[in-house]
């Protein structure tokens, strides 16, 4: 005996392939704008987790709980923690996904690759290859 196919049956399958195709295409991490990174005027991050580059969990100290990073609108930033206080400029280029933070009176410059810029959250990878996980404060 043949079944008779309904209207219903293509709605269902046609909904079906296009729930299939949005789920493959998300990414749970994105970059998102600029602005997400310090707010109206500025924003405080704080380390959630650190991982080494072979991806094993980083124990947190409690100064590493305690160390603060703000990032200000005018391209600055500061960075506090118990012992020690940094300030500096920061360059971040949304389309690259770069994040180059240079201390005050440094030539030095420390690059990141951010793979996850959301509203609360911020994932920096390291040039060897440690990341660290930000959430906003």
């Amino acid at each position: 005996m043949k079944r008779a196919t309904t209207p219903f049956h293509y709605l269902a399958s046609l909904l079906m392939l296009v729930s299939l195709f949005v789920a493959s295409c998300s990414q749970p991490d994105k970059v998102g704008d600029t602005n997400l990174l310090y707010g109206k005027e500025s924003k405080v991050w704080k380390t959630d987790k650190e991982t080494t580059a072979t991806g094993d969990k980083v124990a947190q100290t409690s100064a590493d709980k305690d160390t603060e990073l703000r990032f200000f609108a005018n391209g600055t930033y500061n960075m506090t923690a118990p012992n020690q206080t940094v300030q500096g400029k920061y360059q971040f280029d949304q389309a690259g996904k770069k994040l180059n933070l240079t201390p005050d009176g440094s030539t030095l410059t420390m690059a990141f690759d951010i793979t996850n810029l959301t509203e609360k959250k911020m994932t920096i990878k390291g040039q060897d290859g440690s990341a660290m996980m930000l959430e906003a404060d």
